[in-house]
Order: structure tokens, then C-alpha cells, then sequence
């Protein structure tokens, strides 16, 4: 029975550092990578859609994107959602191709995407609290209706919370190589 509580938190917990891996994705260093523009919606025909969904994102080179729209007349849409998002980028059109240069950070810019990265990484680890604190609470719940002895509860409580340590050290050492990452020039 144990067991199967720890496996849902080990889970769930996994989850979080995916979601925690993923916002670290659109957290742009210097180079160019497609799921800096994955969350990126375009209007579509009056409703607002995915970019992934409507145009093909390649690298070009190291600092460079480069977007191929399926249909032609969704050009100038792409482009201006992408000049109105948040991510600072210029997209430049040579006919149905939009080219999206990465400008070089500046050491201001990189101190804000490394805050913007310990926030995620702090996210995570209240997800992480969080589900340490649900788990105790199930645990504290078989306890009182005498599914489970003391021991056996004190034991899974031990074995929760050398789970959260696990996760919450594997958040540092992404937060740490995002952190490299960002200052690299």
C-alpha cells in the first residue's frame, strides 16, 4: 500500500521537473532553439492558435530561426505575433520564409532570463512541497482508520520525504546548467 503512494508522488513529482525542463526551454540563451517560440499563439482566422501547429520551425544556424508558414497568407500574421510577444525578436520575411535572428544578450537581459530561471526552479519546489504535504496527509489519513501502523506511516513519511530531497537536489542541478547556459557567451 506504501508502495503505491510512493510511486504517485515519484510520478507527480517527475511531472513537475518536466513542466520545470519545458519552462527552461522558453527561456532563451543566445542560441536558437524551436521551443523558444512554442508557446506562441497566432490568430487564425479569428481564433488564436499554436505556431507549432501552423508552420514549420527549423534552425538555420546557431542564432537564426527560420519559419515556414503552410499556408501563405498566415506571413504577416506570424510575424506580427512574434513582434508582439515578450521575447524581444525581429522577424525579418524574404518572401514565404521567416527568418528570426537571435539578437546577442546583454549582460542586463541575462541576469533577468537567470532570475526568470530561479523563479521557475523555486516553482518547482513549492510543486514538489506541495506534494510531499498531500502525501503526508494520505498518509496521516490511512494512520487514523488503522490501515497502517505508526511505524509503517513514520516509514513512508521518511521515504517521502528522501523522494522530495531527490527532486528538490535534481531542480539544482538543472537551475545550476540553466544558469551556465545563460552566462555563456
Amino acid at each position: 500500500m506504501l508502495d503505491e503512494y510512493k510511486q504517485d508522488a515519484t510520478e507527480r513529482m517527475g511531472k513537475s521537473i518536466d513542466a520545470l525542463k519545458s519552462a527552461f526551454n522558453k527561456i532563451r540563451t543566445g542560441r536558437a532553439h524551436p521551443s523558444i517560440l512554442e508557446g506562441l499563439r497566432v490568430d487564425y482566422y479569428g481564433s488564436e492558435t499554436p505556431l507549432t501547429q501552423m508552420a514549420n520551425i527549423t534552425v538555420e544556424d546557431s542564432r537564426t530561426l527560420s519559419i515556414t508558414p503552410w499556408e501563405k497568407n498566415l506571413v504577416p500574421e506570424i510575424e506580427k505575433a512574434i513582434m508582439k510577444s515578450d521575447l524581444g525578436l525581429n522577424p525579418s520575411t524574404a518572401g514565404t520564409v521567416i527568418r528570426v535572428p537571435m539578437p546577442a544578450l546583454t549582460e542586463e537581459t541575462r541576469k533577468g532570463f537567470i532570475k526568470q530561471a530561479r523563479h521557475e526552479a523555486e516553482n518547482a519546489k513549492v510543486s514538489l512541497r506541495s506534494i510531499r504535504r498531500d502525501v503526508m496527509a494520505d498518509l496521516k489519513e490511512l494512520q487514523k482508520a488503522k490501515e497502517i501502523s505508526e511505524d509503517e506511516e513514520r516509514k513512508g513519511q521518511d521515504d517521502i520525504q528522501k523522494l522530495t530531497d531527490q527532486f528538490a537536489a535534481k531542480v539544482e542541478v538543472d537551475l545550476k546548467a540553466k544558469e551556465v547556459d545563460l552566462l555563456e557567451i
